[in-house]
């Protein structure tokens, strides 16, 4: 049966003037595809291009969304998932067919990280450096240095991050160094946040290097064995991303990243914690439909008809649904935003990088607070047992709080108004530390 004769079929049975007399719920012979009436992901660009990748991926999807909740419940770490993408080749969607990739634009891989944050958030969001990299790697002005690494990706391997450190190094200054030992360069050093480097082939290091004043960015291999990578991230949600520790002991650098003064790295990486943020939306409203429909207990202060009539679950189902919406839509017109911004030869590199800054800036704004109102608002329409460990209804929330701690979220709506009142364009990222002169409080 195709959409529209399901279509037809639900207004003869639904509408009086059809078929006489309305039918109940319960009595519909199929449960109806609510999402079909809207597209997958809001925006303009989704074309048949997009659903041409999607059609690849959407079955990947659905096999790991299968098992998402067990694995964050029992913490299982996702390598058989990531194995599944990296069979359709995920990580090489930016790259041309010509190169081994699926030459998809900036707007599609992110259309489907939303779908893959949908079915695991923490599938997503340990793709970030990669998707960042693999940005850095289509700009390449060097070729030889550009077919290295298509190569690479295309043949499946993947690139972490090794960025920052825990503590013990000042504002601005990296503990992390490479030293120059028999014509060869070597990473020495300990990073924190080391988002999908446990499921990577490289990572990319940020370094002090002894001839090039700032920070630099090494490619190590993590299969080296100076490499030793922990799983040891504790934080309360996002817990399978392998967002822990990497040691580095005389690791030989691969590559060493030139510096480009237009690369969106930044803003990729905020974009990606973004959709991952509009896919975990996704994911409550799903759990919130389906348990309202399931649902068959109702309350005595309610007004006596069965919660799937309840008008204020389902005023609450609506406002989850409009914040979900606006969250993907927010993101897809950042995206679209940066997308324009890199090809648009008008604009010098200052201009281009706070273009991109200020659009991931805004959506983070937004996006957030958006998507942690949804997560906490499905419990509202579930009771208290939709607060039981079984059914871990609380991932949702836990994953959109620890995203919307990242890099500080609280800071950027003061720099997108410095920029719309002062003009002061945002800063390019230097390195986290301590500040000298911080007072040390007795307990801190």
């Amino acid at each position: 049966m195709s959409f529209g004769d399901l279509a037809g079929d639900f207004n003869a049975l639904s509408d009086p003037s059809v078929a006489g007399n309305a039918a109940e719920l319960d009595e519909l012979p199929v449960e109806l595809p609510t999402r079909q009436l809207l597209k997958i992901t809001p925006g303009s660009g989704a074309d048949e291009q997009y659903e041409r990748l999607a059609d690849i991926f959407r079955p990947v999807f659905a096999q790991i969304a299968a098992g998402s909740s067990e694995r964050d419940r029992q913490r299982i770490l996702p390598f058989e998932q990531v194995g599944l993408l990296n069979r359709e080749r995920f990580g090489a969607l930016r790259l041309s067919i010509a190169e081994g990739g699926h030459g998809a634009r900036l707007s599609d891989v992110f259309r489907l990280l939303i779908e893959l944050a949908e079915a695991d958030s923490h599938v997503a969001q340990l793709w970030r450096a990669h998707i960042a990299f693999v940005e850095n790697v289509v700009r390449l002005e060097d070729q030889v240095l550009r077919s290295k690494w298509t190569t690479r990706i295309s043949a499946g391997q993947i690139v972490g991050n090794a960025y920052t450190e825990e503590g013990g190094n000042a504002l601005g200054v990296l503990n992390t160094k490479v030293t120059e030992q028999d014509s060869r360069w070597l990473v020495n050093g300990r990073k924190f946040y080391c988002t999908g480097t446990i499921f990577a082939d490289w990572t990319t290091v940020a370094v002090a290097h002894p001839e090039i004043p700032g920070r630099q960015i090494a490619v190590v291999s993590t299969q080296h064995s100076g490499v030793k990578i922990l799983d040891d991230w504790d934080g309360f949600g996002q817990q399978l991303t392998g967002t822990g520790s990497t040691e580095f002991h005389n690791v030989p650098v691969d590559t060493f990243m030139p510096e480009d003064p237009t690369d969106p790295e930044a803003a990729i990486f905020q974009l990606v914690l973004m959709a991952v943020q509009a896919g975990i939306g996704r994911a409550a409203l799903n759990d919130l439909r389906s348990s309202v429909q399931a649902r068959t207990r109702s309350f005595s202060t309610g007004t006596g008809v069965p919660v799937h009539r309840e008008p204020q679950v389902l005023q609450l189902v609506g406002e989850v649904s409009a914040e979900v919406f606006a969250a993907d839509s927010v993101v897809m017109g950042a995206v679209l935003e940066v997308e324009s911004a890199m090809a648009d030869a008008n604009l010098n590199s200052e201009e281009r990088f706070a273009v991109c800054e200020l659009a991931a800036n805004r959506a983070q704004t937004i996006v957030q607070p958006l998507v942690i109102g949804a997560t906490s608002k499905l419990f509202d329409g579930l009771g208290a047992s939709a607060t039981r460990n079984s059914c871990n209804m609380d991932r949702h929330w836990r994953n959109a709080r620890t995203i919307a701690t990242h890099n500080p979220a609280i800071y950027k709506a003061r720099i997108v108004g410095d920029y719309e009142i002062n003009g002061v364009q945002p800063q390019r990222l230097s390195v986290t530390g301590t500040v000298s002169g911080t007072p040390q409080f007795s307990g801190s």
